[in-house]
């Protein structure tokens, strides 16, 4: 238990990590960041990414995150993710769609389309897809 971090996430569905890890490297607004044992205390609001998990079985285990935040205090890491996937979660199929679609808004040029929202879209299906391999 030497030098571990305490790791909790959260989305507002389920708890979907708790445990010991040595590392974790989340997506902040500002870029990517990682916090090690020690780490001071801080919270940061994370972007659309992917969060690496290294455990304490030093298994490297990954996440896609579509924005939440993350607070760290006294080697305790908290991660309330706004939506969050692991790979086996993933729907490749629905993620290809998403980012079609994203796209055919896009270039339709509709008058009354978000496009701000179809660029999210299609930058959470990018992420999705890019956690799947594919």
């Amino acid at each position: 238990m030497d030098k571990l971090l305490t790791l909790e996430i959260v989305s507002p569905v389920k708890k979907v990590y708790s445990g010991f890890v040595n590392s974790v490297s989340a997506p902040g607004i500002l870029g990517e960041f990682q916090i090690l044992f020690n780490h001071a205390a801080m919270v940061s609001v994370l972007d659309i990414g992917i969060i690496k998990i290294n455990s304490d079985t030093f298994e490297e285990i990954k996440f896609s995150v579509s924005g939440g935040t993350l607070e760290v205090r006294n080697n305790i890491v908290n991660i309330l993710a706004e939506t969050i996937e692991s790979k086996d979660d993933l729907d490749v199929e629905r993620a290809r769609r998403s980012l079609e679609r994203a796209n055919q808004r896009i270039e339709s040029h509709e008058k009354d389309f978000d496009r701000e929202r179809s660029l999210l879209s299609i930058k959470r299906a990018k992420n999705r897809l890019k956690l799947a391999g594919k």
